[in-house]
């Protein structure tokens, strides 16, 4: 299934603005998944996105048409133009800058557009960029705190101009989490047995395991545990890191002649689109992902799931993801099993009550969906904060 082109529905904001969105790799789908996600709901509302990145390549499989510029309302532009003068003087000045994830706009990027609107805008009839620094998810208690917080710009070109903080999150007092208008209409219409048939899927009722993942400690034993379940699984793997770690462990199986593996089948995918991503979660009892973008899309998802956390050579994700079962309100085991995952402490071996917990867990799941969708999404949240501060 292709990626459609942005939909454009009337802006319920004063005026359509041109957005600029500044996005450098480091996952190669999460901060480019997110960044994507964010331009096409932006276009969607009736504006016009420029998605500055340093390397779009996952633009290719995860939305199809993007880099063509088929989406209606988004251009994707390498991020080497954004210094290029040439470049620069042929572009209409944004009413929006979005630094994701801390990268840093190219100085001759900023400069070129101060130098266009002189001291704070009074040589222009342009006002200066409602600049933003969007920041990374997290459930701690700092994202309330610091959310829409000034920085003054102190020196260079743009000297009195001001960033804010804008932090996702999930509380009313944060910035909210990207979800899509038209979210509950298509989970409602969604059916599994269709959906994985076009994907070439053998389904015949048993239960359904994706697998986005690094390498998690704890993966051997996990896919153990469902070979030995009464009930039949079939696991079916994600494209990349996953895969590897999946076929390595199938390579120690036949080293050790452990050829059958008893009630557990294996489906390995080519790269999900998007929105097929979307529909394998939706399609799956259990969801076992990683990083940001599919956490979010886990939790709307509303099933079980494992987030398999960026680690951070601080051990910084250990806070983080404590503060996200919190958020949760996730039982003990489930705890255990997030902890275990992600190779930090744990009291007790998560497996063993593993497949008897999992109907809580999903329980909680769908809590958190229901309390979540609730509140104003992500984009909602920046048009609503950037026509604020224009």
């Amino acid at each position: 299934m292709s990626m459609p082109s942005a939909a454009h529905t009337p802006s319920p904001y004063k005026q359509p603005m041109q957005w600029d969105i500044f996005c450098r790799v480091v996952d190669n789908f999460g901060d480019i998944g997110i960044c994507w996600r964010l331009s096409q709901q932006m276009a969607a509302a009736g504006h016009s996105v420029r998605l500055w990145v340093d390397d779009a390549s996952a633009l290719r499989w995860m939305a199809p048409g993007a880099l063509e510029g088929h989406v209606v309302g988004v251009s994707v532009l390498d991020w080497a133009l954004s210094a290029d003068a040439p470049t620069l003087a042929t572009l209409t000045p944004a009413d929006v800058w979005i630094e994701a994830f801390g990268c840093e706009i190219a100085p001759e990027f900023v400069a070129t557009y101060a130098a266009s609107m002189g001291a704070n805008g009074q040589n222009s009839p342009h006002k200066p960029p409602v600049w933003i620094n969007l920041e990374y998810l997290s459930a701690e208690p700092y994202a309330e705190r610091c959310h829409g917080l000034p920085s003054p710009v102190m020196h260079g070109p743009a000297k009195a101009w001001t960033k804010h903080f804008f932090y996702p999150g999930f509380t009313d007092r944060t910035g909210g989490l990207l979800r899509e208008p038209d979210l509950d209409r298509r989970q409602s219409g969604f059916d599994r047995s269709t959906w994985l048939g076009r994907h070439g899927i053998q389904w015949t009722g048993e239960r359904l395991v994706s697998l986005f993942c690094y390498e998690p400690p704890l993966l051997e034993a996990f896919l153990d545990t469902l070979a030995h379940a009464d009930t039949p699984t079939q696991l079916l793997v994600t494209h990349g890191r996953a895969t590897q770690a999946v076929r390595h462990l199938e390579e120690k199986w036949l080293q050790r002649s452990l050829v059958k593996r008893g009630q557990l089948s294996i489906s390995y995918l080519p790269p999900l689109t998007q929105n097929d991503y979307d529909h394998l979660l939706w399609a799956c009892d259990f969801n076992c992902v990683r990083g940001e973008d599919s956490i979010v899309r886990a939790l709307w998802a509303g099933k079980p799931f494992v987030w398999n956390i960026y680690p951070q050579d601080d051990n910084a994700h250990h806070d983080k993801l404590n503060a996200f079962l919190d958020m949760l309100d996730a039982s003990p085991s489930w705890r255990q099993f997030h902890s275990a995952w992600n190779a930090m402490p744990h009291a007790a071996n998560p497996l063993i009550t593993l497949l008897k917990d999992w109907p809580q867990w999903a329980l909680q799941a769908e809590a958190a969906r229901q309390r979540l969708c609730a509140q104003d999404d992500l984009a909602s949240q920046l048009i609503g904060f950037v026509q604020k501060n224009r």
